[in-house]
């Protein structure tokens, strides 16, 4: 009998065993998926900062607190097309080994790149007002630093990030991915501590409402605020920085691990802009408070929430200015070389392109109005490189067996035709004096 159970012992444990090897191997193998994949992470989550950067902060929290949960599902529109307008920028990058400026340099006429050239330099100029200003603005709300200060400290602070790409750009990419998650660190604090009506987030995030004419205005800005012209181009070029296998299948692989990324790094943006406008809904609407200002937002979260709340915000605030500024500055770098090969060094190419805004912090101008130039910009260039990319990525010649396919040109048709029509629309309330 004990014979007969020591058997059935030793069987066992063979069973166990040759059931751990696949086990062992299958971990081993899901590890090694893993590590593939971060491997990968990176471009994307550099080009989402611009989806959450001080513009939208302003467009945000003015629609949470005016119009309560109801504008969520912008966001979430809003999102969807900057998921597929950057997956074209990734793929137009990975297919040609060039990034967008360089295939219009071959694709265009001379004279017609340095048009694109100078709008496009001029749109990375306009919105690092915005940036820049963001970035002053936490370190004037946290320290109480003067703003002509705080945008000096702002401007050496992104010139370092920069700098720092020198060391390749994965270390960029860390340092860019680690701000990410403090904004999103402390806007998942401030949801904590608002304690939103969960029913009415769910119901607007996927049920379309508008109560008046000047929620369409603030939809239409939280949408300009949103999709950002100079990130579609540096997205083609950051992708090159892993174009090693050039083999059909091995731009498949990377376009494949590059869509996961975006996916990732877009829809934690996409939860951080609704985070923005479910706390002003939870803290600022549900107090019947009108927030017009980043400073009069800080202010008012003290007394409804603590201090821990106010810090988290500037904090926030502050994360969001430097790493957008460090990334309109790279955008700069990108267009100027691409377009028309100009050799400058690139220190020169990023203090070009930091200038104007510290001059424009330093004449004193006022903020509000900073992000009004920012969005008139944005509302002339974006157009551009939608349309340049479609017509690139249309191509047969130039994209191989990575054209679009026609129903995806379709969608990046219709795509591009609204956020013209809306931007066009803000536009003409701004030069009207709606905006």
């Amino acid at each position: 009998m004990q014979a007969e159970e020591t058997v059935d012992r030793v069987k066992l444990k063979q069973i166990d065993s040759e059931h751990s090897v696949p086990s062992n191997f299958q971990k081993r193998k899901r590890k090694g998926k893993i590590h593939q994949m971060a491997a990968y992470l990176g471009p994307a989550f550099i080009v989402s900062v611009a989806y959450i950067d001080p513009g939208n902060f302003a467009t945000n929290i003015s629609g949470g607190s005016k119009f309560g949960y109801t504008l969520i599902w912008v966001i979430l529109w809003s999102n969807l097309m900057a998921i597929f307008l950057q997956t074209l920028s990734a793929k137009l990058g990975i297919a040609t080994g060039h990034n967008l400026p360089e295939m219009c340099a071959k694709v265009f006429p001379k004279p017609l790149n340095w048009f694109f050239w100078v709008v496009s330099e001029i749109g990375a100029m306009a919105t690092d007002l915005a940036e820049f200003l963001g970035g002053a603005l936490g370190l004037n709300l946290l320290f109480h630093m003067p703003m002509l200060y705080a945008g000096l400290v702002t401007g050496l602070l992104t010139f370092i990030i920069c700098y720092m790409e020198k060391y390749g750009q994965k270390i960029v990419e860390v340092i860019i991915t680690v701000l990410v998650a403090i904004i999103s660190i402390a806007y998942l604090l401030e949801i904590f501590l608002s304690k939103p009506d969960w029913a009415q987030v769910g119901i607007h995030t996927f049920i379309p409402s508008l109560p008046n004419g000047e929620a369409v205005m603030i939809a239409v800005g939280m949408l300009g605020a949103t999709v950002m012209p100079h990130v579609i181009y540096l997205h083609s070029q950051l992708v090159q920085y892993r174009c090693i296998d050039k083999t059909e299948e091995g731009k498949r692989h990377h376009l494949k691990m590059e869509k996961i990324d975006i996916a990732l790094a877009m829809n934690i943006a996409f939860f951080v802009n609704a985070g923005m406008v479910i706390v002003s809904a939870a803290v600022f609407n549900r107090n019947g408070m009108v927030v017009e200002t980043m400073q009069q937002a800080h202010k008012s979260l003290e007394p409804l929430l603590g201090p821990l709340s106010s810090g988290a915000f500037g904090i926030a605030l502050l994360a969001a200015g430097l790493s957008s500024s460090a990334v309109g500055t790279m955008a700069g770098q990108t267009v100027m070389k691409g377009f028309v090969n100009i050799s400058i060094p690139v220190n020169l190419r990023r203090l070009i392109t930091m200038l104007p805004a510290l001059i424009i912090i330093a004449v004193g101008i006022n903020p509000m109005n900073a992000l009004v130039l920012s969005q008139v910009a944005l509302s002339f260039i974006l157009p551009l490189p939608i349309v340049q990319m479609l017509i690139i990525t249309g191509r047969k010649d130039l994209m191989g067996s990575f054209v679009n396919k026609k129903w995806i040109q379709v969608i990046g048709i219709l795509i591009a035709a609204v956020i013209i029509a809306l931007n066009a629309v803000l536009l003409y309330l701004t030069f009207t004096g709606q905006s």
